[in-house]
């Protein structure tokens, strides 16, 4: 690992990991290896998972929003590790800490969730960044961006109920990261491949519409995105994925409706539901293109009964699963 990403790097807590005890790695808190970025540079795993921690919600503080997402990839964690463990061999889980954000310096915090991303990627470990604000997502490109090769293109799945297209004129924030990858890839003559599922008219204004269209975003509105729409969901999909080598998805809690995800930043029950969500996962996972997710704006302060953290855990399980059985 680089150096240059210790700086408010957080070692993994093995504490969290706790649930049923089976002796046979029946549960995921059994199963999982801890590692130190500090010392470990070279991983002796064949094919692996690797949980990073984006422990920020300065973007979402800048953003006007409710702040609490930084305590976030601990309570997913803590959730993960009470699931049952279905990985086949020769899979790992591996927990390689957090990134926080030192001194309200998101942008350090985006850089070094960017090498780390990049390391992981180099190892064949597939990444699963937890949030933190959704300003995740602009580390987690860049360390996409400097593992792909020139020739390969990039398409970006939103899950969100946001197109989070803000101008970052008045300085980034949560809701600035696709603009800020918009203009990068303008900048580098890249491709801009951009696809967000349950857009809410309600929460975008029409600037933000406009500034969609000029980027030539892909969207679906929240009331197609549903599972009796699955069909043409899933046809614009892969109209998406032809277009592209391979795919990052990002995972924005507050598209859900309330009554399955209370506690994040920016709740409303206009949201979507999980079947849909689920259904999209399972054609993205089989193009065979994914190589990354995160999963953003969970807010534990305002979680009931931690339904938000055991949907994240879900989410992030189904997943792992999913891509270990291709």
């Amino acid at each position: 690992m680089h150096q240059q990403i210790m700086k408010g790097y957080i070692l993994p807590n093995e504490k969290l990991w706790t649930g049923r005890s089976s002796e046979q790695k029946l549960y995921l808190h059994e199963a999982v290896n801890f590692i130190d970025l500090n010392s470990n540079r070279q991983y002796d795993h064949e094919k692996a998972f690797g949980l990073i921690a984006y422990a920020c919600d300065e973007g979402v503080r800048r953003n006007l929003g409710r702040p609490g997402a930084a305590t976030a990839p601990d309570i997913i964690k803590a959730q993960l590790g009470k699931l049952t463990n279905h990985l086949p061999e020769p899979f790992s889980l591996l927990d390689l800490g957090s990134i926080s954000c030192i001194d309200g310096d998101m942008e350090a915090a985006q850089e070094h969730l960017g090498t780390a991303v990049g390391d992981l990627l180099e190892n064949n470990i597939f990444p699963i960044v937890l949030g933190g604000g959704h300003d995740i997502a602009y580390g987690h490109y860049g360390g996409i961006k400097n593992h792909l090769k020139e020739s390969e293109t990039l398409g970006i799945i939103n899950f969100d109920a946001h197109f989070d297209l803000r101008d970052n004129k008045s300085g980034n924030n949560s809701g600035t990261p696709f603009f800020q990858i918009a203009e990068d890839c303008k900048w580098e003559q890249r491709p801009f491949h951009y696809q967000c599922l349950g857009i809410r008219k309600e929460a975008n204004d029409k600037g933000l519409f406009s500034t969609a269209k000029k980027f030539g975003v892909k969207y679906t509105e929240v009331d197609e995105f549903t599972i009796h729409n699955l069909e043409q969901v899933r046809e614009e999909l892969t109209s998406f994925m032809d277009k592209v080598d391979r795919i990052y998805v990002t995972i924005d809690l507050d598209g859900f409706s309330s009554a399955y995800a209370p506690g994040v930043s920016a709740s409303s029950p206009m949201g979507f539901s999980p079947d849909i969500v689920l259904e999209t996962l399972k054609t993205i996972i089989s193009s065979e293109k994914l190589i990354s997710i995160d999963v953003a704006e969970l807010n534990p302060q305002f979680d009931i009964d931690h339904q938000t953290a055991k949907l994240a855990a879900s989410l992030v399980h189904f997943v792992m699963h999913k891509v270990a059985l291709l």
